[in-house]
Protein backbone atom coordinates (compact mmCIF):
# COMPACT_ATOMS: atom_id res chain seq x y z
CA UNK A 1 0.00 0.00 0.00
CA UNK A 2 1.11 3.54 -0.67
CA UNK A 3 1.86 5.87 2.31
CA UNK A 4 -1.34 7.81 1.68
CA UNK A 5 -3.39 4.59 1.76
CA UNK A 6 -1.71 3.56 5.02
CA UNK A 7 -2.46 6.98 6.52
CA UNK A 8 -6.10 6.52 5.63
CA UNK A 9 -6.08 3.05 7.18
CA UNK A 10 -4.58 4.33 10.44
CA UNK A 11 -7.18 7.09 10.62
CA UNK A 12 -9.95 4.58 9.99
CA UNK A 13 -8.69 2.29 12.77
CA UNK A 14 -8.49 5.23 15.19
CA UNK A 15 -12.02 6.33 14.42
CA UNK A 16 -13.60 2.86 14.33
CA UNK A 17 -11.89 1.23 17.35
CA UNK A 18 -11.28 4.39 19.39
CA UNK A 19 -7.57 3.68 19.85
CA UNK A 20 -4.66 6.04 20.02
CA UNK A 21 -2.58 7.00 17.01
CA UNK A 22 0.48 5.40 18.60
CA UNK A 23 -1.22 2.00 18.91
CA UNK A 24 -2.78 2.11 15.43
CA UNK A 25 0.59 2.97 13.87
CA UNK A 26 2.30 0.15 15.80
CA UNK A 27 -0.27 -2.42 14.61
CA UNK A 28 -0.22 -1.24 10.99
CA UNK A 29 3.58 -0.78 10.94
CA UNK A 30 3.34 2.91 10.14
CA UNK A 31 5.84 5.53 11.31
CA UNK A 32 4.15 8.27 13.29
CA UNK A 33 6.12 10.94 11.46
CA UNK A 34 4.77 9.62 8.18
CA UNK A 35 1.26 9.51 9.65
CA UNK A 36 1.46 13.15 10.71
CA UNK A 37 2.82 14.33 7.38
CA UNK A 38 0.55 16.76 5.62
CA UNK A 39 0.84 17.10 1.88
CA UNK A 40 1.69 20.57 0.70
CA UNK A 41 -0.29 21.62 -2.34
CA UNK A 42 1.68 23.79 -4.72
CA UNK A 43 0.13 26.90 -6.14
CA UNK A 44 0.31 25.66 -9.73
CA UNK A 45 -1.22 22.23 -9.09
CA UNK A 46 -4.73 23.14 -10.22
CA UNK A 47 -3.44 24.58 -13.50
CA UNK A 48 -1.14 21.60 -13.97
CA UNK A 49 -3.93 19.07 -13.46
CA UNK A 50 -6.15 20.99 -15.85
CA UNK A 51 -3.42 20.96 -18.50
CA UNK A 52 -2.84 17.22 -17.99
CA UNK A 53 -6.52 16.53 -18.64
CA UNK A 54 -6.40 18.69 -21.78
CA UNK A 55 -3.42 16.73 -23.11
CA UNK A 56 -5.08 13.42 -22.26
CA UNK A 57 -8.23 14.38 -24.15
CA UNK A 58 -6.14 15.37 -27.14
CA UNK A 59 -3.75 12.41 -27.02
CA UNK A 60 -5.73 9.51 -25.59
CA UNK A 61 -2.99 6.97 -26.37
CA UNK A 62 -0.28 8.84 -24.44
CA UNK A 63 0.91 7.69 -21.03
CA UNK A 64 2.11 9.87 -18.18
CA UNK A 65 5.72 9.84 -19.37
CA UNK A 66 4.82 11.21 -22.78
CA UNK A 67 2.48 13.75 -21.20
CA UNK A 68 5.32 14.82 -18.90
CA UNK A 69 7.57 15.31 -21.94
CA UNK A 70 4.92 17.48 -23.57
CA UNK A 71 4.63 19.57 -20.41
CA UNK A 72 8.41 20.04 -20.23
CA UNK A 73 8.42 21.11 -23.88
CA UNK A 74 5.74 23.65 -23.03
CA UNK A 75 7.94 25.15 -20.31
CA UNK A 76 6.59 23.47 -17.18
CA UNK A 77 9.25 22.82 -14.53
CA UNK A 78 7.90 19.56 -13.20
CA UNK A 79 9.31 16.16 -12.25
CA UNK A 80 8.06 12.97 -13.92
CA UNK A 81 7.32 11.43 -10.51
CA UNK A 82 4.96 14.29 -9.74
CA UNK A 83 3.13 13.73 -13.01
CA UNK A 84 2.85 10.02 -12.20
CA UNK A 85 1.39 10.84 -8.78
CA UNK A 86 -1.16 13.25 -10.21
CA UNK A 87 -1.92 10.77 -13.01
CA UNK A 88 -2.77 8.05 -10.52
CA UNK A 89 -4.69 10.41 -8.24
CA UNK A 90 -6.89 11.54 -11.14
CA UNK A 91 -7.52 7.93 -12.18
CA UNK A 92 -6.02 8.39 -15.63
CA UNK A 93 -4.78 5.47 -17.69
CA UNK A 94 -4.14 4.61 -21.29
CA UNK A 95 -7.16 2.64 -22.59
CA UNK A 96 -6.60 -0.75 -24.10
CA UNK A 97 -6.36 -0.80 -27.85
CA UNK A 98 -9.79 -1.68 -29.23
CA UNK A 99 -10.00 -4.81 -31.31
CA UNK A 100 -10.74 -4.10 -34.92
CA UNK A 101 -14.14 -5.27 -36.05
CA UNK A 102 -14.09 -8.03 -38.59
CA UNK A 103 -16.67 -7.28 -41.18
CA UNK A 104 -18.21 -10.05 -43.23
CA UNK A 105 -17.86 -7.94 -46.34
CA UNK A 106 -20.45 -7.15 -48.97
CA UNK A 107 -19.06 -9.19 -51.85
CA UNK A 108 -21.47 -11.67 -53.39
CA UNK A 109 -18.49 -14.00 -53.95
CA UNK A 110 -17.77 -14.42 -50.23
CA UNK A 111 -17.76 -17.97 -48.89
CA UNK A 112 -20.69 -17.26 -46.55
CA UNK A 113 -22.80 -15.92 -49.43
CA UNK A 114 -21.88 -18.27 -52.27
CA UNK A 115 -21.53 -21.62 -50.51
CA UNK A 116 -20.29 -24.83 -52.03
CA UNK A 117 -23.16 -27.25 -52.58
CA UNK A 118 -21.35 -30.41 -53.70
CA UNK A 119 -17.94 -31.86 -54.41
CA UNK A 120 -16.09 -30.03 -57.21
CA UNK A 121 -18.53 -27.14 -56.97
CA UNK A 122 -16.23 -24.48 -55.49
CA UNK A 123 -12.46 -24.66 -55.17
CA UNK A 124 -10.42 -22.00 -53.41
CA UNK A 125 -6.76 -21.21 -53.70
CA UNK A 126 -4.23 -18.99 -51.99
CA UNK A 127 -0.53 -18.66 -51.15
CA UNK A 128 1.51 -19.12 -47.98
CA UNK A 129 5.09 -18.06 -47.37
CA UNK A 130 7.99 -19.19 -45.21
CA UNK A 131 11.80 -19.27 -45.35
CA UNK A 132 14.59 -21.80 -45.20
CA UNK A 133 17.17 -21.71 -42.42
CA UNK A 134 19.42 -19.72 -44.77
CA UNK A 135 16.73 -17.08 -45.30
CA UNK A 136 15.61 -18.05 -48.81
CA UNK A 137 11.92 -17.53 -49.61
CA UNK A 138 9.56 -20.48 -49.97
CA UNK A 139 6.09 -20.09 -51.48
CA UNK A 140 3.23 -22.58 -51.18
CA UNK A 141 0.23 -22.80 -53.50
CA UNK A 142 -2.81 -24.50 -51.99
CA UNK A 143 -6.03 -25.52 -53.73
CA UNK A 144 -8.90 -26.68 -51.52
CA UNK A 145 -12.27 -28.25 -52.30
CA UNK A 146 -14.58 -26.23 -50.04
CA UNK A 147 -17.20 -28.98 -49.78
CA UNK A 148 -14.94 -31.91 -48.87
CA UNK A 149 -12.14 -29.78 -47.29
CA UNK A 150 -9.59 -31.80 -49.28
CA UNK A 151 -6.25 -30.25 -50.02
CA UNK A 152 -6.13 -30.97 -53.74
CA UNK A 153 -2.79 -29.29 -54.39
CA UNK A 154 -0.03 -28.13 -52.08
CA UNK A 155 3.09 -27.25 -54.04
CA UNK A 156 6.14 -25.33 -52.87
CA UNK A 157 8.75 -23.45 -54.87
CA UNK A 158 10.95 -20.39 -54.72
CA UNK A 159 8.38 -18.45 -56.73
CA UNK A 160 5.04 -19.36 -58.33
CA UNK A 161 3.76 -17.45 -61.36
CA UNK A 162 0.43 -17.50 -63.19
CA UNK A 163 1.87 -20.06 -65.63
CA UNK A 164 2.75 -22.33 -62.70
CA UNK A 165 -0.81 -21.96 -61.42
CA UNK A 166 -2.20 -22.99 -64.83
CA UNK A 167 0.09 -26.04 -64.91
CA UNK A 168 -1.06 -27.09 -61.43
CA UNK A 169 -4.72 -26.66 -62.40
CA UNK A 170 -4.31 -28.55 -65.68
CA UNK A 171 -2.78 -31.50 -63.87
CA UNK A 172 -5.54 -31.39 -61.27
CA UNK A 173 -8.30 -31.17 -63.90
CA UNK A 174 -6.97 -34.28 -65.61
CA UNK A 175 -7.14 -36.23 -62.34
CA UNK A 176 -10.26 -34.87 -60.63
CA UNK A 177 -12.27 -32.99 -63.25
CA UNK A 178 -13.17 -29.34 -63.76
CA UNK A 179 -14.87 -27.41 -60.94
CA UNK A 180 -17.81 -25.09 -61.46
CA UNK A 181 -16.25 -22.16 -59.56
CA UNK A 182 -12.87 -21.10 -58.21
CA UNK A 183 -12.68 -18.59 -55.35
CA UNK A 184 -9.60 -16.44 -54.76
CA UNK A 185 -8.39 -13.01 -53.76
CA UNK A 186 -7.21 -10.35 -56.19
CA UNK A 187 -3.54 -11.36 -56.25
CA UNK A 188 -1.61 -10.78 -59.48
CA UNK A 189 -1.23 -14.52 -60.05
CA UNK A 190 -5.01 -15.04 -59.92
CA UNK A 191 -6.19 -12.05 -61.96
CA UNK A 192 -3.67 -12.57 -64.75
CA UNK A 193 -5.16 -12.46 -68.25
CA UNK A 194 -3.79 -15.91 -69.09
CA UNK A 195 -5.72 -17.48 -66.19
CA UNK A 196 -8.86 -15.48 -66.98
CA UNK A 197 -8.87 -16.52 -70.63
CA UNK A 198 -8.19 -20.15 -69.77
CA UNK A 199 -10.94 -20.40 -67.13
CA UNK A 200 -13.45 -18.76 -69.50
CA UNK A 201 -12.65 -21.32 -72.17
CA UNK A 202 -13.33 -24.09 -69.66
CA UNK A 203 -16.51 -22.30 -68.48
CA UNK A 204 -15.21 -21.97 -64.93
CA UNK A 205 -16.69 -19.09 -62.94
CA UNK A 206 -14.08 -17.10 -60.99
CA UNK A 207 -15.28 -15.80 -57.62
CA UNK A 208 -13.00 -12.89 -56.66
CA UNK A 209 -13.48 -11.71 -53.09
CA UNK A 210 -13.57 -8.04 -52.12
CA UNK A 211 -10.14 -6.38 -51.78
CA UNK A 212 -8.92 -6.26 -48.19
CA UNK A 213 -11.43 -8.88 -47.00
CA UNK A 214 -9.50 -12.15 -46.62
CA UNK A 215 -12.24 -13.65 -44.41
CA UNK A 216 -14.44 -13.84 -47.52
CA UNK A 217 -12.08 -16.62 -48.63
CA UNK A 218 -12.60 -18.30 -45.29
CA UNK A 219 -11.91 -21.91 -46.25
CA UNK A 220 -8.49 -21.03 -47.67
CA UNK A 221 -7.72 -18.90 -44.59
CA UNK A 222 -8.80 -21.73 -42.28
CA UNK A 223 -6.61 -24.22 -44.11
CA UNK A 224 -3.62 -21.88 -44.02
CA UNK A 225 -4.01 -21.37 -40.30
CA UNK A 226 -3.74 -25.14 -39.84
CA UNK A 227 -0.85 -25.26 -42.30
CA UNK A 228 0.97 -22.58 -40.37
CA UNK A 229 0.21 -23.95 -36.91
CA UNK A 230 0.73 -27.65 -37.55
CA UNK A 231 3.44 -27.64 -40.22
CA UNK A 232 5.28 -24.42 -41.05
CA UNK A 233 5.72 -23.41 -37.41
CA UNK A 234 7.06 -26.86 -36.50
CA UNK A 235 9.52 -27.56 -39.31
CA UNK A 236 12.83 -26.03 -40.34
CA UNK A 237 13.58 -26.29 -44.04
CA UNK A 238 17.21 -26.52 -45.07
CA UNK A 239 16.51 -26.73 -48.82
CA UNK A 240 13.75 -26.69 -51.41
CA UNK A 241 13.84 -30.51 -51.99
CA UNK A 242 13.43 -31.08 -48.26
CA UNK A 243 10.51 -28.64 -48.14
CA UNK A 244 8.84 -30.47 -51.04
CA UNK A 245 9.30 -33.85 -49.36
CA UNK A 246 7.92 -32.69 -46.02
CA UNK A 247 5.06 -30.82 -47.71
CA UNK A 248 4.00 -33.93 -49.59
CA UNK A 249 4.03 -35.98 -46.39
CA UNK A 250 2.00 -33.37 -44.47
CA UNK A 251 -0.55 -33.05 -47.29
CA UNK A 252 -1.06 -36.81 -47.32
CA UNK A 253 -1.51 -36.91 -43.54
CA UNK A 254 -3.93 -33.94 -43.64
CA UNK A 255 -6.12 -35.57 -46.29
CA UNK A 256 -6.00 -39.20 -45.19
CA UNK A 257 -5.31 -39.27 -41.45
CA UNK A 258 -6.16 -35.99 -39.76
CA UNK A 259 -9.79 -35.91 -38.50
CA UNK A 260 -11.62 -32.77 -39.61
CA UNK A 261 -14.00 -31.35 -37.01
CA UNK A 262 -16.37 -29.79 -39.58
CA UNK A 263 -16.75 -33.19 -41.27
CA UNK A 264 -17.74 -35.00 -38.10
CA UNK A 265 -14.10 -35.85 -37.32
CA UNK A 266 -13.71 -37.74 -40.59
CA UNK A 267 -10.61 -37.33 -42.74
CA UNK A 268 -11.30 -35.31 -45.94
CA UNK A 269 -10.38 -38.18 -48.26
CA UNK A 270 -12.83 -40.54 -46.56
CA UNK A 271 -15.54 -37.88 -46.68
CA UNK A 272 -14.88 -37.24 -50.40
CA UNK A 273 -15.04 -40.98 -51.09
CA UNK A 274 -18.44 -41.18 -49.42
CA UNK A 275 -19.63 -38.19 -51.46
CA UNK A 276 -18.44 -39.81 -54.70
CA UNK A 277 -20.22 -43.06 -53.83
CA UNK A 278 -23.48 -41.24 -53.18
CA UNK A 279 -23.18 -39.37 -56.48
CA UNK A 280 -22.58 -42.59 -58.42
CA UNK A 281 -25.54 -44.24 -56.72
CA UNK A 282 -27.94 -41.37 -57.43
CA UNK A 283 -28.14 -41.70 -61.29
CA UNK A 284 -28.83 -45.44 -61.19
CA UNK A 285 -31.57 -44.91 -58.62
CA UNK A 286 -33.05 -42.09 -60.70
CA UNK A 287 -32.94 -44.20 -63.87
CA UNK A 288 -34.59 -47.11 -62.10
CA UNK A 289 -37.37 -44.83 -60.93
CA UNK A 290 -37.98 -43.53 -64.45
CA UNK A 291 -38.02 -46.96 -66.13
CA UNK A 292 -40.20 -48.67 -63.56
CA UNK A 293 -43.69 -49.05 -64.99
CA UNK A 294 -46.59 -47.62 -63.09
CA UNK A 295 -49.03 -50.01 -61.57
CA UNK A 296 -52.59 -49.54 -62.73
Amino acid sequence: MSPSRVRQAVAHVQETLSVSQRRACRVLDQHRSTQRYGRKVKDDEARLVKRIHELVRRHSRYGYRRVWALLVNEGWSVNVKRIERLWRREGLKVPKKPRKKRRLGSSENACHRRRSERMNDVWCWDFAFDRTVSGSTLKWLSIIDEFTRECLTLTVDRSITSEDVIDALAELFAIRGVPAHIRSDNGPEFIAKSIGNWTRQLEISTLYIAPGAPWENGYAESFHSKLRDEFLACEEFTSLPEARLLTSAWKREYNEVRPHSSLGHVAPTAFARACADSVRAAPSLHQHTLTTPRLS
